[in-house]
């Protein structure tokens, strides 16, 4: 980790709402997105930044489709930590599985974020259940302060542990 700045990388599955995550943390966040049947897409990278607690924190959301897979190996270098969106309308998918576990053997901080847990079929026990004691939040990422809360719960605990 450079000194002052802290990376984090986003990651999650399609339409998990990772890009809505880094919007609410950072309203001026810049991405790259293309038109989908279902409104539009990442295709290269969401980009936002804050400071906290005199930490420069940088947050790189990831494409969410498989084949995007060149890009996150791109964003991933240097990171100092990781976020995985989970939508808990749906669970944990695949994509999601191989990706939390390839942080875990790489021994990089994850938190995740239960998105989605104001609507009615969310069910955010079934993700705890499944991953145990990782750190979690229940979020919103249509609530900034939510969003707001969780991050800088996890960046106070990447803080600490400097």
């Amino acid at each position: 980790m450079a000194a002052g700045k802290l990376k984090i990388v986003v990651f999650g599955s399609y339409n998990a709402g990772k890009s809505t995550f880094i919007q609410a943390v950072d309203p001026e966040a810049r991405h790259v997105e293309a038109p989908t049947e279902d409104g539009t897409t990442t295709v290269a990278l969401d980009f936002g930044r804050i400071v906290q607690s005199n930490m420069h924190v940088y947050l790189f959301g990831t494409p969410g489709q498989e084949k995007f897979e060149f890009v996150r190996q791109i964003i991933c270098r240097g990171m100092d930590a990781a976020i995985i969106i989970v939508d808990c309308t749906t669970g944990i998918d695949l994509f999601t599985r191989k990706t939390y576990e390839s942080l875990k053997k790489e021994k990089i901080p994850v938190a995740v974020m239960l998105s989605k847990c104001d609507m009615e079929q969310a069910c955010p026990a079934m993700v705890h259940e499944e991953l145990g004691d990782e750190m979690m939040f229940d979020i919103s990422s249509l609530d900034r302060e939510s969003v707001r809360r969780a991050l800088d719960q996890f960046v106070e605990t990447l803080i600490s542990d400097l």
